[in-house]
């Protein structure tokens, strides 16, 4: 999959997986990473790293499970309303954008 030429979703929207192996999973946005199209999801794509002991930061050896990141053609942004939905953009008084849902037509910026 290519690199999408804008994320809309933005960093702490509630999202769900839409497709693979996560599918169904809902979740908070942590991270956004525009370079390669991805996004970190809070509980969501879990996977095992070893890790190397490392005193001066206080890491303990082992093995850490953390969240990996996932594709943002495979996540959808959840409207409080309706569910799932595409996004749109319409112009506020004052020349600001703002999100809005694509089935009501709610507003998504907080």
């Amino acid at each position: 999959m290519g690199v999408p030429s804008r994320i809309r979703i933005l960093k702490d929207d509630q999202v769900r997986v839409i497709a693979g192996k996560e599918k169904g999973k809902e979740g908070r946005v942590l991270t956004i990473y525009p370079k390669t199209g991805r996004v970190l999801i809070e509980r969501v794509n879990m996977v095992k790293r070893h890790t190397r002991a490392n005193p001066q930061a206080q890491i303990r050896a082992g093995i850490v499970e953390k969240e990996a990141a996932v594709h943002v053609s495979n996540v959808a942004l959840l409207c409080s309303d309706c569910g799932p939905t595409r996004i749109q953009f319409r112009e506020k008084a004052g020349g600001k954008k703002i999100r809005v849902c694509a089935k009501c037509e709610s507003v998504l910026d907080k």
